[in-house]
């Protein structure tokens, strides 16, 4: 068991491929978000009273740690505008996670049914499990 597992370390296959493009799309696509998040707390936050958000530099913090954390020790948002820029990125976070998580149950389980000698996209017996 240990020795096959090992041997999966050294093998690239197109699931392999597969993952790498998608965690590629999630980490760019997440990078755009967090620099127009920046860039719209900054804006928005910036001249509110008691903000925390003095500098693009505290936005992009801000925002940064919201797609990260989904908190942040600022008080900030204290606009409307930036409060609904905060759940945006919140559920961008909370979106990309799921599908990265579910990028890799895909990929490992892809593998695990490659081993079992059962094709991806049939049940055991052999049936397709598309509709």
């Amino acid at each position: 068991m240990i020795r096959e597992e090992l041997a999966r370390l050294t093998t690239w296959e197109e699931r392999h491929e597969r993952l790498v493009a998608r965690l590629t799309l999630a980490l760019v696509l997440t990078a755009v978000v967090d620099v127009v998040g920046a860039m719209l707390v900054w804006m928005l936050e910036r001249h509110a009273h008691g903000t925390e958000i003095h500098g693009i530099g505290d936005a992009f913090f801000f925002s940064t740690v919201q797609l990260l954390t989904v908190s942040s020790q600022l008080k900030n948002p204290l606009t409307a505008g930036g409060r609904i820029v905060d759940i945006a990125l919140e559920i961008w976070a909370i979106g990309v996670v799921t599908a990265v998580a579910g990028s890799f149950s895909s990929f490992f389980s892809t593998g695990d049914r490659r081993d079992a000698g059962q094709t991806p996209g049939t049940d055991p017996s052999g049936r397709s499990l598309r509709a």
